[in-house]
């Protein structure tokens, strides 16, 4: 009896850790003092380097859309829009009522990475490393929202745009619109996490031929190596490109929002954690829906097979 309480009390206590782990995961600095990396004194640093915006809308549809906004410089982030990310990114970490994001730019062109007047002004290694793990920190906690995102690629993504795109669950190109890696030409390799991230999309083969050639990544070629989910028409009545882009991410979040904040848990436990503790994970949460006001709302419907 005693043994049995206290394998009870274990298991509670292992599961409690393994959702902590997660949960940790999922909100939080992915770097800290330990790693020489304070916020705050970055922070100021790139707020020295004004310029365009990151701008968030939330819809009732639990749909919110993201805008690197910048057109003057082709979406370029300055060092104040690094800054706004990281607070859009926090701002969305506690939309309880959310359940999807589209990634996009202003004026029909993604983003062209970094704004070389700040990246100028910080080019020591200090500076250099500081603002590499603010931005690898932003970015890793924008794919670990609990919301299926999808960049919007119009015009092109190029460098460290080409990084953000692999930030998000999917990736939409229009007709013309182009992903390219350009850090070799600038003699350098992603610093935001993109290289990490493209390996885990198209694979380690794929991913050095994109970075090593530097190639230009249409719509066709992106859709045939897995980078592309869907290649945006342009004719396709009068819906603009947003719109589409709406339409699509729709189809993944219909349904309650503790479903599809479930559903990116157990997908983001298994990229993530070792299989062992991606299972235990899996069951925790499975565990948070299973008997739920939707599950049983389902159950008295019988609308498993609609």
């Amino acid at each position: 009896m005693v043994l049995c309480v206290l394998k009870r009390r274990l298991l509670r206590s292992s599961s409690c850790a393994l959702m902590g782990r997660l949960q940790r995961q999922s909100r939080g600095c992915v770097y800290s003092s330990i790693h020489g990396f304070s916020h705050e004194e970055i922070r100021e640093k790139l707020q020295a380097f004004p310029g365009g915006s990151v701008d968030l809308l939330k819809h009732d549809s639990g749909i919110a859309v993201l805008t690197i906004n910048n057109p003057a410089r082709m979406n370029a982030f300055s060092g104040s829009m690094m800054v706004d990310l990281k607070e859009r990114v926090s701002q969305l970490e506690n939309w309880s009522e959310g359940k999807g994001l589209i990634v996009h730019g202003a004026a029909e062109t993604f983003c062209s990475g970094s704004d070389l007047n700040a990246v100028r002004a910080i080019s020591n290694p200090q500076d250099g490393m500081k603002m590499c793990m603010f931005m690898q920190d932003a970015l890793t906690r924008l794919l670990r929202l609990p919301l299926i995102s999808v960049a919007l690629v119009e015009g092109r993504a190029l460098g460290g745009g080409a990084e953000l795109t692999t930030a998000c669950d999917f990736r939409l190109m229009t007709s013309g619109s182009v992903i390219q890696f350009v850090h070799k030409h600038m003699g350098l390799v992603p610093g935001w996490g993109g290289a990490a991230r493209l390996v885990r999309i198209v694979g380690s083969q794929k991913a050095l031929k994109l970075l090593g050639g530097a190639l230009k990544v249409d719509p066709e070629l992106g859709l045939d190596i897995g980078l592309a989910d869907e290649i945006l028409e342009a004719d396709q009545g009068a819906a603009t490109a947003l719109q589409q882009a709406e339409n699509w991410l729709s189809r993944y979040t219909k349904g309650p929002v503790p479903v599809i904040h479930a559903v990116k848990k157990v997908v983001l436990a298994g990229r993530e954690l070792p299989l062992s503790e991606a299972l235990r994970t899996e069951k925790e949460v499975f565990g948070t829906v299973w008997g739920a006001p939707a599950n049983l709302q389902a159950l008295a419907s019988k609308s498993k097979h609609k």
